[in-house]
């Protein structure tokens, strides 16, 4: 969701990113001049924990007076804090709950006390900017930065928060000594459900593996890449870290101009109704060639209304895959300053409490859905009710006999928050996000994350549970679970995983330790799929030992996965193959390699 890297002013971090381009200008004369020099070499990583069970709880309650559009006189003298967001639909309980962009007369924000400005921001870069300059002033001294161009927390997609927070992590520290001031994700208020996808031809849900050599438009390293990357590991497809660069054997992510959403799509309506290229370097296993070549754009990662854009604009492309199917990827997650934070504990839990009492309010009444569309065209200042409401529901349609899906979104109430957290079953889901994305930025390296950012600042340190915790008086109920009890029949993704076990046992050795993590977060993601595990061996020994051998280790792939909290009515398949579905030849170690593997297969 969003971007991640948007640059719209010369800050210390854009500078960094033009000095990087720089050397990349300076240095793409090495890359024409010198074939056979190493380049990135392209990942097949684990794909992320995809929990399935749907945070999408209901609780009962009266109904609440709907917020009206007059401004509040009774919260107007207490201090104004300030939040600025992308335009999401998403947002749309906190935004209802404020009655629009300022609190308004009979909204929950004013019944709690708090004064609060929402600000549409669609800029990274200018979020970033306008966190630094609270933080600026609150170092002066001042206990509620005023300052027209400062908020004391963002909202954006929680799985784009390792990234920011690490990046502004390291911008605080040069400035004002290590650790003085901090980012913290404080909570989460709603979740895309939908509305990030990667959108391409409908071979590449039918055969993932016919993706192979694409090259495909997105904002590097924001949600939308993120859902892209989660597809292409989970079907163990590699993916090209270098974006300047093409790999046949690999999936080629190309960054969009401006690094902005819309230009995703836009790219790749250009490219297939133009014809237009873009010109990379060519690799063939991690070393440059010296060729240059001209690709199409073959698909594009991207969300609403830049899904709309593209199926109104071509045929023949649909929704490959998307937030539905990673349900627990990308929540609207609330960033703010710790230190500010601790200081004004109340205002910070009732914010949160007026946002989620507020989607629970939107979950049980359609007057409240009617209200918060109206609320988010009034803060966006785009678009009309009805466009919210329809995209907050999502949308599907059918072009030449192909159907595709725009827009979706969901918002928490008290008790998804706490379930999303583990706080009530146990299950960390977005920790599990957190991890993977951390994994992404260190092993993909998008934009030299580890050369211009260094490290990704560890869960426990980059959330912080309390002012959720410390929410008093809201309505509550039981966690929902995922419902398991139907057989599924269509493939989200399936994959081959390398997982390593030790010699002629099931027991799964310790270096692959790593490994089953993250396919458990993978699992995590994408809480709502069934699943099939199914395990196979090369031809060392008899066929009869491999065929039980093979079924033990698919086991013991299931008893971790159970182990760390998937439920046993998720898995709808067990089974080994033993040696008969070789991917490769059994006349070489490597083809022996290949065919000792673990197949995991999502369906929904």
């Amino acid at each position: 969701m969003g971007k991640i890297l948007r640059t719209q002013k010369l800050t210390t971090f854009s500078e960094l990113l033009i000095v990087i381009a720089v050397i990349g200008a300076i240095l793409a004369g090495v890359y024409y001049a010198s074939p056979g020099i190493r380049t990135s070499i392209s990942k097949q990583l684990s794909g992320m924990d995809v929990n399935q069970t749907d945070v999408n709880n209901v609780t009962n309650a009266e109904k609440i007076q709907i917020p009206s559009k007059d401004i509040s006189t009774e919260v107007s003298e207490k201090p104004l804090v300030r939040i600025a967001g992308y335009a999401w639909n998403a947002q749309s309980g906190i935004i209802t709950a404020n009655g629009g962009p300022k609190t308004t007369k009979g909204s929950l924000m004013e019944k709690n006390g708090v004064n609060l400005e929402i600000i549409r921001q669609d800029w990274l870069s200018e979020l970033r900017n306008m966190q630094m300059k609270f933080i600026e002033e609150f170092d002066k001294g001042q206990a509620f930065p005023s300052s027209d161009k400062s908020v004391f927390a963002v909202m954006i997609m929680g799985d784009g928060a390792p990234f920011y927070i690490s990046s502004v992590q390291k911008s605080l520290d040069e400035k004002y000594g290590k650790d003085k001031y901090h980012l913290q994700v404080m909570g989460v208020v709603g979740m895309s459900y939908g509305e990030d996808k990667l959108i391409g031809p409908p071979n590449w849900k039918s055969d993932p593996k016919s993706m192979k050599g694409a090259v495909i438009s997105a904002v590097l390293g924001d949600g939308d890449w993120v859902t892209t990357v989660n597809y292409c590991f989970a079907n163990g497809l590699k993916v090209n870290p270098d974006p300047a660069t093409y790999d046949a054997d690999a999936v080629n992510i190309y960054p969009s101009e401006n690094d902005d959403y819309i230009k995703s799509a836009e790219e790749l309506i250009k490219s297939q109704t133009t014809g237009w290229t873009v010109s990379l370097k060519e690799v063939v296993n991690g070393k440059l060639t010296g060729k240059t070549v001209s690709r199409k754009i073959d698909g594009c990662a991207t969300w609403t209304p830049g899904d709309k854009t593209v199926f109104d604009k071509l045929s023949g492309f649909i929704d490959i895959v998307s937030t539905k199917e990673f349900n627990n990827q990308m929540p609207t997650a609330v960033i703010g300053v710790k230190e500010w934070a601790t200081k004004n504990p109340e205002i910070v839990s009732n914010i949160l409490k007026s946002a989620l009492v507020a989607s629970n309010q939107i979950k049980n009444y359609e007057d409240w859905k009617v209200r918060a569309s109206e609320a988010i065209t009034d803060t966006y200042k785009m678009e009309t009710p009805e466009y919210w409401y329809k995209m907050f529901k999502g949308q599907s349609a059918t072009k030449n006999g192909l159907t595709y899906n725009m827009g979706g979104s969901k918002v928490f109430n008290y008790a998804d928050a706490m379930q999303y957290f583990g706080l009530t079953d146990g299950v960390n889901r977005y920790k599990s996000v957190y991890n993977q994305v951390s994994g992404y930025l260190k092993d993909l390296n998008p934009f030299g994350f580890n050369e211009n950012v260094g490290e990704v600042v560890p869960y426990d340190q980059a959330v912080n549970l309390f002012f959720l915790k410390n929410i008093n008086d809201i309505e509550s109920t039981s966690a929902d679970k995922a419902d398991y009890s139907n057989q599924a029949t269509e493939v989200v993704a399936s994959g081959e995983w390398k997982i390593n076990f030790n010699s002629g046992s099931a027991e799964i050795s310790s270096t692959s330790s790593k490994e089953v993590e993250k396919i458990y977060n993978l699992l995590v993601q994408a809480e709502n799929t069934k699943l099939t595990v199914v395990g196979h061996t090369d031809n060392v020994g008899n066929p009869d030992g491999n065929l039980a051998l093979s079924k033990s280790r698919a086991q013991a792939v299931v008893d971790y996965l159970k182990q760390k909290g998937i439920p046993a009515s998720r898995f709808q398949l067990i089974d080994g193959k033993g040696q008969n579905e070789p991917l490769s030849s059994n006349n070489t170690p490597a083809g022996k390699a290949l065919n000792r593997r673990v197949v995991i297969t999502l369906l929904k």
